[in-house]
């Protein structure tokens, strides 16, 4: 091997592993695909292995955008997990190609991969999106225990882990016993621009006499909280009787029944609330952020929340709770106010406040992009990779 060839930079075989990917939409398969797609731009091999969640989708390997992408059936599902019963076989044979493996958590195979890499000298970097949380049942705390058992497993193992901040990582009950392992990386956040003229239809559809909008994007489930952003409409209404909240998102969840269970508030206040469903194109979800003067999350639990930096490139402001890693946003741009978690009266108060000046709580873009830079966050994934990846030929 010449001198020049040894010191150039090296293509890396990267195998990314999650439960649901494209076209399924959530912040973390965005995260995952975006990231993805932006390191084969870079030259490196990506595979990722995935379950087949819907008969739709093509059995077997795939590539979109570069990316090969390797679905399993998935026959049995565990509240939000799936069975494949050829993932070891699977995934032996795949880490047998791999300099490094990008497992990205809460994950059901989180042991079993940790094991086979581990089988095979390969090293596992995961990626924490969350700390898993879950209704109250006795199923699901039987879940919630045995996923962080399979996760400790892997992390005492792991390479590196990659949390969204250090602030979450401080207080994640998956990440902190970790905590010397943790690198803090900010997801990849990429929204287009927003079309004047679609915002303006957006928002003469939605308001109610002038009246502001305010926005909620994400599942309807008992962790975000929709129900207490609807009961802050007894606060905003005092001086904003014409609000109306407008939700991006699935509300009819099959792993929980919060939908069911918070008809009789969706019906008490539904000509102040539209639900316009699961938006799966960039644009129009960049143009509902703009659409709404301005965001709220009023989660119990988030780890960064992607949906405020992409309302914040957006021009919008955002309402969020006082949580760890969820008031990272807001604290670091100053493009909003936090709110007491579970506190709907101190939700509706902070909404207030920033519909009462908006353009206090307004930053210029180029201010907002430069702190979520999207070349920043995969610039720092490669290094990190680099840095623990093995050779397959060692």
């Amino acid at each position: 091997m010449s001198a020049d060839a040894a010191s150039s930079p090296r293509q890396l075989q990267i195998l990314m592993i999650l439960t649901y990917y494209h076209p399924h939409l959530t912040g973390l398969t965005q995260h995952v695909r975006a990231l993805a797609e932006a390191l084969v731009q870079r030259g490196h091999a990506v595979t990722v292995l995935a379950a087949r969640h819907s008969p739709s989708l093509p059995a077997g390997s795939e590539r979109i955008n570069g990316v090969r992408v390797v679905r399993l059936w998935a026959p049995i599902s565990i509240s939000r997990g799936l069975l494949m019963p050829g993932y070891p076989l699977a995934l032996w044979q795949l880490l047998r190609q791999q300099d490094i493996v990008s497992i990205h958590t809460p994950l059901l195979e989180t042991a079993l991969v940790a094991w086979m890499a581990e089988r095979q000298g390969r090293p596992v970097v995961p990626t924490h999106h969350g700390d898993l949380i879950m209704p109250r049942g006795l199923l699901n705390r039987l879940i919630t225990r045995t996923m962080f058992a399979f996760y400790s497993y892997m992390a005492r193992r792991a390479a590196a882990i990659v949390g969204y901040s250090d602030d979450y990582a401080e207080h994640s009950y998956y990440l902190q016993p970790f905590r010397d392992k943790v690198r803090a990386i900010m997801p990849p956040v990429i929204i287009p621009e927003p079309q004047p003229a679609c915002v303006a239809a957006y928002r003469a559809q939605w308001q109610h006499e002038g009246g502001p909008l305010i926005g909620y994007s994400g599942r309807f489930v008992q962790e975000k909280r929709p129900d207490l952003l609807i009961r802050a409409l007894e606060i905003i209404n005092r001086k904003y009787p014409n609000a109306r909240i407008v939700f991006a998102g699935e509300t009819d969840i099959p792993y929980e029944d919060t939908w069911q269970q918070q008809q009789p508030l969706v019906q008490r206040f539904a000509p102040q609330l539209r639900f316009l469903g699961l938006l799966q194109d960039k644009q129009e979800l960049a143009n509902f952020y703009a659409a709404c003067d301005l965001l709220a999350l009023p989660s119990d639990s988030e780890c960064f929340g992607l949906v405020q930096a992409e309302a914040m490139l957006c021009g919008t402001p955002v309402m969020m709770t006082d949580i760890p890693g969820g008031r990272v946003p807001v604290q670091v741009t100053g493009m909003g106010r936090l709110a007491r978690a579970g506190d709907w009266r101190s939700m509706g108060a902070a909404i207030v406040a920033i519909l009462d000046d908006l353009p206090a709580y307004t930053k210029p873009k180029a201010f907002i992009a430069e702190l979520f830079s999207f070349e920043k966050t995969v610039d720092a994934y490669e290094r990190l990779f680099r840095e623990r990846a093995r050779r397959r030929d060692d």
